[in-house]
């Protein structure tokens, strides 16, 4: 047996409308559910389109506190589109647009302080 993909990770965020509407909203991730699992829990997942891995935006792991993710690294065909996109929505991104040998990418945080790389590879 082996692992073959990665289903979904958890994002720590204090307010689950506030994380969905920055994901989807602002970020242009594609809401795959909103489901109420019971009355102190819901399921809120968003995922790139199209894409084999999903995020759930979660209040429920004490061990988890809002905004104590790092390391979310996003992929974009058009970085300067959505860094100006971003800005224009409130989005603080510090230090602009950086250069790496696999690419250009930026760092911001979510809502929470979560924080999030988005990157365009190399040649994109």
């Amino acid at each position: 047996m082996a692992i073959d993909k990665v289903q979904l990770f958890s994002i720590p965020v204090s307010d689950q409308d506030r994380a969905r509407d920055f994901y989807v909203g602002v970020l242009g991730l594609e809401l795959v559910a909103d489901t109420q699992m019971g009355p102190d829990m819901r399921w809120v997942m968003v995922s790139p389109a199209g894409a084999q891995t999903a995020m759930t935006l979660v209040t429920w792991f004490p061990t988890m506190p809002p905004g104590s993710l790092k390391g979310i690294v996003l992929e974009t065909g058009d970085l300067d589109g959505d860094v100006t996109r971003f800005r224009a929505a409130g989005v603080d991104i510090p230090g602009g647009i950086e250069a790496a040998p696999w690419g250009r990418f930026v760092q911001f945080n979510d809502p929470d302080g979560n924080g999030i790389v988005l990157q365009a590879s190399a040649g994109s």
